[in-house]
C-alpha cells in the first residue's frame, strides 16, 4: 500500500461542550482521545467529515444526557496521514481477515470475544461496538509492530437511523467518521463562521 495515497487534507467537525471548544481556540489545548471500549473506530479523537450539523446533533444529544451543558461544534483541518480508510476494499479485506485471527488470539488466552450491541430497546444499529472497537485495534497495532508503520487515522462510513422513506437504502443519520490516533494529524482548528451569533456561540438550529 503505498503510504501517500491518504496524505490529504480534509474539513473535520467535533461535537462538544462549548466550554471545551474556546479552551482549544483561544487557549491551544488538545482535544482528548476517546478510549470507550465501544467506539466505533477504536480509539481517537473523534471528527465528521464534512458534517457540522450531524456534530451538532451529537453534542444536542449529550446535553440531554447530561453530560455537557452548551453544545458546540469545532471544525478542525484534519491531514489523513497514513489512514486505515475503511471506504478502501484493501482495508476492509485485512480487516475481515482480523476479525479471524483476532477471535482465535482471545478463544487461546481464554477471553470471551467481544459484541456489538444495541444501547437500548430502539436501537437498530448496535450502537456499543465493542467487537468493532476491539478488532480494529488488534489489527492495527499489530500491522505497526510487524511492519513499524504508524497509522494515524481511521475512517469508516456509517448507516444510522431510520430509513429516508420506505424500502429505501438510505438512512437518515448516515456519515462518515475519523477517529485520529495521533493529535499531530491534526493541522489546525477553527470556528464554523457560519454558525457564529454575537457571543461567539455556534449553537443553531436546523
Amino acid at each position: 500500500m503505498n503510504p501517500l495515497i491518504y496524505e490529504r487534507q480534509v474539513f473535520v467537525y467535533h461535537g462538544c461542550d462549548a466550554a471545551v471548544r474556546d479552551r482549544v481556540i483561544q487557549r491551544g489545548e488538545v482535544l482528548q482521545m476517546s478510549r470507550n471500549d465501544y467506539d466505533w473506530l477504536g480509539p481517537g479523537i473523534y471528527f465528521w467529515e464534512h458534517g457540522p450539523e450531524r456534530a451538532m446533533e451529537w453534542a444536542r444529544e449529550q446535553k440531554k444526557r447530561g453530560k455537557i451543558e452548551k453544545p458546540a461544534v469545532l471544525g478542525a483541518v484534519l491531514n489523513l496521514g497514513q489512514c486505515f480508510d475503511l471506504l478502501d476494499a484493501a482495508n476492509t479485506e485485512v480487516l475481515s481477515r482480523a476479525h479471524s485471527e483476532f477471535c482465535e488470539s482471545m478463544k487461546v488466552v481464554g477471553s470471551e470475544i467481544p459484541k456489538n450491541e444495541p444501547l437500548h430497546s430502539k436501537d437498530r444499529d448496535n450502537l456499543l461496538r465493542r467487537l468493532d472497537c476491539a478488532v480494529i485495534d488488534w489489527i492495527l497495532n499489530r500491522l505497526e509492530k510487524r511492519s513499524g508503520v504508524m497509522y494515524h487515522s481511521v475512517r469508516g462510513v456509517f448507516q444510522e437511523g431510520e430509513l429516508v422513506y420506505p424500502e429505501s437504502g438510505i438512512r437518515r443519520r448516515s456519515h462518515i467518521q475519523i477517529a485520529v490516533r495521533h493529535p499531530a494529524c491534526i493541522v489546525g482548528y477553527f470556528l464554523p463562521s457560519f454558525w457564529q451569533d454575537a457571543q461567539g456561540s455556534n449553537e443553531t438550529t436546523f
